[in-house]
């Protein structure tokens, strides 16, 4: 008789499960296994509310994916609910809500395409980053309350690094190398994660500022990598008005678009 080989799920698998209430309602659990100084990481909690949408979406290609952050999140229950605003041969649309204690939390939308939905070109107007070998990158160190950085290999290019010793680069720029400690296949969820998990650009050129809060994300899924490592690099160019933007790129290592992405976020510096 053949003994059952047991299959352990993945913790992040684990950690954006959700159990259906009735249709298109849900509960979820905010772990604290992918939390910034005890701050649940924006792209983790997204990957929570697609994962609400996906259930009802026959279409699962190219995401494009928006989410307003409305107040705090916390590690701790939540309830989701989801609503078809449209189908059609080429697109399902959906928004989902997530709620805390009976608040409103996060706002998301998420269009999904047909799979070969025109995939007949592929063109790239500019190349993949240049960032130093793996081997020459600085890995950044597990932190308590960084949660995060326990199940995500995140290693710095030198050139953007100098900023965990107090060197400041005049350019607010993060660039380098992603992955899953435990190994894990990429897929819409994961990729939200990672294009989330960088220091934010702006402590390149500003050190260690007080908190960089996420208003609105936005990801678009171009291809699910099939590589060990991905590339990413983030850029920010302006901060007026205690706001700044975050453009994002994430590569397999083959130099394959895997998604482009936006973030628009609060700029607090330390009080002197």
């Amino acid at each position: 008789m053949k003994s059952e080989k047991c299959v352990t799920m993945h913790i992040f698998d684990r950690d954006i499960s959700l159990v259906e209430k009735d249709n298109f309602s849900f509960k979820g659990n905010i772990a604290e296994n992918w939390s910034i100084n005890g701050n649940p990481n924006g792209g983790y909690l997204m990957a929570i509310m697609v994962n609400a949408a996906l259930q009802h979406s026959d279409k699962r290609s190219t995401p494009i994916l928006t989410a307003n952050y409305i107040s705090r999140c916390i590690p701790g229950k939540a309830d989701l609910h989801v609503e078809e605003i449209s189908r059609s041969p080429q697109f399902n649309r959906f928004q989902s809500r997530l709620f805390q204690d009976g608040k409103e939390k996060i706002r998301f939308i998420g269009t999904f395409a047909d799979k070969k939905n025109g995939c007949f070109i592929e063109r790239y107007e500019t190349k993949m980053p240049d960032i130093a070998p793996l081997e020459k990158c600085i890995q950044i160190p597990v932190i308590p309350k960084y949660s995060l950085f326990d199940n995500i290999d995140l290693r710095l290019d030198p050139v953007c690094a100098g900023w965990m010793q107090g060197s400041l680069s005049d350019k607010s720029e993060q660039k380098g190398w992603i992955t899953f400690k435990e190994d894990r296949p990429y897929d819409i969820f994961s990729v939200l994660l990672i294009a989330d998990s960088f220091p934010p650009p702006v402590m390149a050129s500003q050190g260690l500022i007080e908190w960089v809060p996420t208003i609105e994300f936005s990801v678009n899924i171009r291809n699910i990598p099939e590589t060990r490592w991905l590339k990413c690099i983030f850029r920010t160019r302006f901060i007026t008005c205690g706001l700044l933007e975050s453009d994002g790129e994430v590569w397999d290592e083959d130099g394959g678009l895997v998604a482009i992405t936006r973030q628009i976020a609060q700029f607090r510096k330390k009080r002197e």
